[in-house]
């Protein structure tokens, strides 16, 4: 007598689970719409990601040439990327205190797993972005995208290279060894002579008269909460003023001859 065996059921085996997940709740409030085989699907998709809707609608032809931007923008951002998440780890082994700062990096250089590996990434990753950002700014002046409706983007730029260096130089200190001690020093005493608010400054900067604990924790507090925060709210503004601006600028020729090239286009029947 023979056995029949049962037969797998719509709701069965791996696309069986895939699909039932697909129509569950929890997978309908995170992706709004089906796959996007459609116009109307594409733009539902676009609309409805924040990863898909920083990007323009359009990009012009002329600034996806790799010549044109050389990919600096995106890599200042990767860069900023690596800078917070080794920043975050090496948080883990550093204590901002003149009795603690240089032991805890001698420890995280010899003691700590990585920790050479990590503490170099940043520092590199830091020279880099200061490096890449100036680099853009250069790229965005000589190719005129600064010009309108692109003015406020290029004022967001300028502002993000300020407060690159300003985190370049609020990190300077962190290790307090000899090096970071009198840099630090040298350059405060710089501002001080500035006329007028030099010495406020300096106060200000330091928390004393000399370098200390107190310059330490405000130097440490600037650079792990408050400058991150602003440049992460600045480069948000940045790319959706990008978007809004309708992408990447490309030099008057190439859009004209864009616009010729589809206004050509629809002229055809």
């Amino acid at each position: 007598m023979s056995e029949t065996k049962p037969t797998a059921g719509p709701g069965s085996g791996p696309m069986g689970i895939l699909n039932r997940i697909r129509q569950g709740n929890i997978w309908k409030s995170i992706f709004r719409q089906g796959y996007p085989n459609s116009d109307e699907s594409r733009a539902l998709a676009i609309v409805n990601s924040f990863f898909l809707h920083i990007h323009p609608v359009r990009v012009k032809r002329h600034s996806l040439k790799i010549s044109y931007t050389w990919g600096l923008g995106i890599i200042s951002f990767i860069l900023f990327v690596i800078l917070t998440v080794t920043g975050v780890w090496l948080m883990f082994f550093y204590v901002p205190s003149i009795e603690r700062a240089y032991p805890d990096m001698v420890n995280l250089e010899t003691g700590v797993t990585f920790g050479m590996l990590m503490r170099s990434m940043h520092r590199w990753a830091a020279h880099l972005m200061v490096i890449t950002v100036f680099l853009h700014l250069c790229r965005v002046f000589f190719t005129g995208a600064y010009k309108k409706p692109r003015e406020f983007n290029w004022v967001i730029g300028v502002l993000l290279w300020v407060i690159t260096l300003v985190l370049s130089f609020t990190g300077y200190l962190l290790p307090w060894d000899q090096l970071s001690y009198w840099a630090v020093s040298v350059s405060t005493n710089i501002v001080g002579s500035f006329p007028v608010f030099g010495t406020q400054l300096r106060l200000l900067m330091l928390g004393a008269s000399e370098a200390g604990p107190e310059a330490l924790i405000r130097f440490y507090t600037l650079h792990v909460i408050l400058l991150p925060l602003v440049m992460a709210a600045l480069i948000g503004v940045h790319f959706w003023r990008v978007r809004k601006d309708g992408g990447l600028s490309a030099p008057a020729e190439a859009t004209s001859a864009e616009a010729k090239a589809e206004a050509a286009g629809n002229e055809q029947p």
